[in-house]
């Protein structure tokens, strides 16, 4: 049987492939993860029930780890799950892993599930992975992106929020792969630009940032909100609002934001160059206020 290639897209969204550290924390305790054990009845194997979280260690401290928890309890009370009351220790847990794991640059991965199928016994599973950055190729000559025939709708429960049900996002990453693509962008039934498949999409429109509003119905990223923060604070235009096929085509740049990518430019969509081909002055401007602002709050413990 001929064995298909993981693209690395796929690989890096999906965790395979990326060696995971000496400990894990899993229920209520640390544990080496080849004794990690989740019972056959869970509900997040059985019925991909479970929310998680991937944020970004820099120099030993989570990214916005505040505004990531925040965003699980908010998902978890519009989706009717229970979480596990540890929860609450996430930062304590999470910075004595980064130690146990010896990882000041690191990817820190926070799931949750309602545990037994007929009881409630919400599971916690943190685990760090060495950071992987994406290639400085990317940066410096932007991604290309593909507009999949996938679609996004409000009647989908999962829109909007990070569910443990994201394979159908990971086939669209592989679709992506095989057609030289590094992203998939996603539009509504309506024909409204929505998101990437592990991002959220700003097109730039003379000089003005423009992008879906969180009804659409969109994922409320960290990246994204950070990046509508320092837009404000630089008295950058700024428009959330519906976007068609043609505002993405007549853009005159396009970028994606996530915790791990950061911020993205794009220069092709499919065959077809955004502006010149090359990232452009306004996501330059964006992408070195975003790594500056990462920098201050994650140099001596984070924001105050």
């Amino acid at each position: 049987m001929t064995r298909t290639r993981v693209p690395d897209s796929f690989r890096r969204e999906s965790g395979q492939g990326l060696l995971m550290g000496h400990w894990l924390f899993l229920d209520d305790e640390f544990v080496p993860p080849d004794l990690a054990r989740v019972p056959a009845s869970d509900a997040g194997l059985l019925h991909g029930a479970g929310l998680f979280e991937t944020m970004r260690a820099h120099n030993g401290v989570v990214f916005r780890l505040r505004q990531h928890l925040d965003r699980l309890r908010n998902s978890a009370e519009a989706l009717h799950l229970t979480l596990p009351e540890n929860l609450d220790r996430a930062p304590q847990i999470i910075s004595e892993l980064l130690q146990r794991n010896d990882q000041r640059e690191a990817r820190v991965r926070l799931t949750v599930t309602p545990g037994h199928c007929e009881r409630s016994s919400p599971l916690l599973i943190i685990a760090t992975q060495p950071y992987e950055p994406y290639p400085d190729e990317l940066y410096e000559s932007g991604m290309t992106v593909l507009v999949t025939d996938r679609r996004q709708t409000p009647y989908d429960a999962s829109c909007a929020h990070k569910t443990l049900s994201y394979y159908n996002r990971l086939l669209a990453l592989r679709e992506a792969a095989q057609r030289s693509c590094h992203e998939a962008l996603w539009f509504t039934y309506e024909g409204r630009l929505a998101e990437g498949s592990v991002s959220n999409v700003f097109l730039v429109k003379d000089s003005s940032l423009l992008t879906a509003p969180l009804d659409t119905p969109i994922l409320p990223g960290i990246t994204r909100a950070t990046v509508l923060e320092i837009a404000a604070h630089r008295g950058r235009a700024l428009q959330e609002r519906s976007l068609a096929i043609d505002d993405l085509l007549d853009a005159d740049e396009v970028f994606l934001t996530n915790v791990i990518m950061k911020v993205m430019p794009v220069c092709r969509i499919e065959a077809k160059e955004v502006g010149d081909g090359k990232p452009g002055p306004v996501t330059r401007e964006i992408a070195r206020a975003y790594d500056e602002l990462v920098e201050k709050e994650c140099a001596h413990g984070g924001p105050k």
